[in-house]
């Protein structure tokens, strides 16, 4: 372990810590990712997001549209359906996810692990 010299730690940014603690909960960038097409049916969300519940989808849009990232909307129907989309400021995370799947083709193979090349 490398000798700091006597500094301290640096505190997490408040920022990076207000991100992760909404977007690092598991299925919640992968459910943003998915609506970066447009509005998504339940169901097609559902099923665009192999190995989610209908529990877990259903608990992550509401925290999504808490925090003002997703937009809920009925069709009146028939049937009656409910389709979600992002809203301005979930639009806005575009550039971060896709500077994100650019960094793990990269830097994070199958199986979640850097390659040998890259761990100096």
């Amino acid at each position: 372990m490398a000798d700091r010299g006597g500094e301290a730690c640096k505190q997490v940014d408040g920022g990076m810590t207000r991100v992760f603690g909404l977007l690092g909960k598991r299925w919640t960038g992968l459910i943003v990712a998915t609506l970066m097409s447009g509005p998504v049916h339940f169901a097609d969300l559902r099923r665009a997001i192999p190995g989610i519940s209908e529990r877990m989808l259903s608990d992550r849009l509401v925290e999504l549209g808490s925090a003002g990232l997703v937009i809920r909307e009925v069709d009146a129907g028939p049937p009656l359906r409910v389709a979600y989309r992002l809203s301005t400021a979930g639009l806005a995370l575009e550039p971060a996810l896709k500077e994100l799947a650019r960094w793990a083709e990269t830097y994070l193979a199958e199986g979640g692990r850097c390659p040998e090349q890259f761990r100096d």
